[in-house]
């Protein structure tokens, strides 16, 4: 069995902190790059979940069509 090593926030790669001299997978608030890469993840994630609601049958722009009458 392979085992890892952890690395403390001090000893990453350099391509680690390019953005902003901090790690970048870091969860940090505001507006950082790493906020922006959350929030793509973040977003993904959601386009995935209503993908498979949607194939699952329940559809919201369907229900909206329809509600307005198209």
């Amino acid at each position: 069995m392979e085992t890892r090593e952890t690395r403390s926030s001090t000893d990453l790669p350099a391509v680690a902190n390019a953005y902003n001299g901090r790690d970048r997978n870091e969860f940090l608030f505001g507006w950082t790059p790493q906020a922006e890469l959350w929030n793509g993840r973040l977003a993904a994630i959601g386009f995935l979940a209503y993908l498979l609601w949607d194939l699952a049958g329940y559809s919201v722009v369907r229900d909206v069509l329809h509600l307005i009458g198209y």
